[in-house]
């Protein structure tokens, strides 16, 4: 077996999304995190950028013990000697330097030619080598490059005692089949690539980064740059939680491969970083987002049910995520509705479970999330309202400021359908009067109380009432994402239960 290193630049790379600046206080929770989770080298950050990021570096470099820590500088003398000085706490210093080869670079951002670029790698992977035993040599646009120039920089880097080479996709131009000819013919041109470690690091601007970082894996790197959450400069890096679980559960592709990683504290991590950052996970992120191990259509959950490898190639829990969701919604079937209401104390025949699927649908129909409370109050219904004397069919409202408020109810009571209209000081009052007219009771109102079920706008509100009738005091409660229905149901739940 043959071991991946994951070199983590969430703390350099990924700090430099637009918007997602961290303090050093921050960037050493995070590097706890990545300690924690069994990352090999942590890039802590750009020593040279600013006296914070220089700081940061140090104090990670102080306080952890088991990772390797990392300091990114340019092939200029202050900033490796910056870097240097940031690192002197490290237990294992690591200094990363780069240099951009690629035409486009040398002609619009150095305007050297390729032999002064070759001789500057050769300075600074010696003077880097000189203070720290652990060099890491970048060509920047390494993707982008000549070949054959890149393979002359590259032996002049490991000549200098660079003990990895990283190829890094700068600007994510690449593909996946380019990367691997790429790697491979790196391993066959370069003389003495074989005393270094070849490393990658993707960029996500075409949405490769990943695809790209497993190809390159495939062709014999050994070291993959990523961050956690994929975030970083643009469109992002490679996904840490990306490459490692598809190593982990591919293991017909990369049987021969592992990392260190204990996957269980992925999703703690990216949590963190998402919190610390500000960057919300999207919820169709791979590994990481809400809806990643989250079924809503009723054919997926009956068969995950009965057996989860049906639509979920990854176990939850394999992540640091506490169990596969059943989301219950307007695509969600019988199964997956009946299951949870048992999860929830309730014990409900098969007749019980289709009267509450079909008030499920049309509850889903109006509202876009279902919450347990949701579930509770229409399984709660059920149990109460078996038995009903008067069923509300329709009821129909006209109110505003400079009208008296109407109500139009249909109520069903044995297979006849009634209707009345009242007015009323409000449209609730003008209800509970038609509801009156109908009944022929009339039931004196003592309490009336409105709650909602769950958050949103487009929550259920639940309406509990007190009512006193024929010398009997008796509450009922209603639910429904109209108050007015729900006040109704409300209203009817305690006159039936007292008749």
């Amino acid at each position: 077996m043959r071991k991946i290193f994951i070199f983590d630049t969430t703390l350099r790379d990924g700090e430099q999304a637009p918007g997602a600046a961290l303090s050093s206080g921050q960037k050493l929770e995070i590097a706890f995190a990545l300690e924690n989770l069994g990352v090999d080298i942590i890039e802590a950050g750009f020593p040279i950028a600013s006296p914070d990021d220089f700081k940061a570096v140090d104090l990670v470099a102080a306080s952890i013990k088991k990772s390797g820590v990392c300091g990114l500088a340019r092939c200029i003398k202050k900033d490796i000697e910056a870097a240097r000085d940031s690192l002197k706490k490290a237990k294992k210093p690591r200094i990363h330097i780069f240099l951009a080869t690629s035409k486009i670079h040398l002609k619009y951002k150095f305007k050297k030619a390729e032999s002064e670029i070759i001789e500057l790698a050769r300075k600074s992977a010696r003077l880097a080598r000189k203070y720290c035993d652990d060099v890491e040599f970048s060509p920047e646009d390494a993707t982008r490059s000549d070949r054959d120039f890149l393979y002359k920089v590259i032996e002049t880097a490991v000549n200098e005692g660079a003990k990895t080479i990283n190829i890094p996709d700068t600007v994510g131009y690449s593909y996946p089949q380019e990367i691997f000819s790429l790697i491979s013919d790196i391993g066959n041109n370069v003389p003495n690539i074989a005393k270094a470690v070849i490393a990658i690091h993707c960029h996500n601007d075409l949405g490769l980064a990943t695809a790209n970082s497993l190809s390159g894996v495939l062709a014999g790197v050994r070291q993959v740059h990523c961050t956690i959450n994929g975030i970083g400069e643009r469109a992002g890096n490679a996904s840490l939680e990306e490459l490692v679980m598809a190593l982990k559960v591919r293991k017909d592709v990369f049987k021969d491969f592992y990392t260190q990683i204990n996957t269980k504290e992925i999703y703690r991590a990216s949590h963190l970083v998402s919190k610390l950052t500000g960057f919300v996970v999207p919820p169709n992120k791979a590994i990481v987002g809400a809806n990643a191990f989250a079924h809503e259509s009723g054919i997926h959950q009956d068969a995950i049910l009965k057996k989860r490898i049906t639509y979920e190639i990854m176990n939850p829990r394999d992540v640091g995520i506490a169990r596969t969701q059943l989301i219950l919604g307007k695509h969600s079937g019988r199964h997956a509705l009946a299951k949870r209401l048992k999860e929830l104390g309730f014990r409900l025949n098969e007749q019980g479970i289709n009267d509450i699927f079909k008030r499920f649908k049309e509850l889903a129909d109006k509202k876009k999330d279902i919450f347990d409370d949701d579930l509770i109050a229409l399984a709660e219904e059920e149990t109460r309202t078996r038995k009903k004397t008067f069923e509300l069919v329709s009821i129909r409202a006209v109110t505003g400021t400079d009208i008296v408020p109407e109500a139009t109810v249909q109520i069903k009571h044995k297979r006849k359908i009634s209707q009345a209209s009242s007015s009323g000081d409000g449209p609730v009052d003008a209800c509970y009067k038609a509801i009156d007219k109908i009944t022929n009771l009339r039931p004196k109102l003592l309490n009336y109380k409105l709650d909602a079920v769950t958050k949103g706008k487009d929550a259920q509100g639940m309406v509990q009432v007190q009512i006193k009738l024929k010398g009997v005091s008796m509450a009922g409660r209603g639910a429904s994402t109209d108050i007015l229905e729900a006040s109704a149901k409300a209203y009817l739940d305690a006159i039936n239960k007292i008749l």
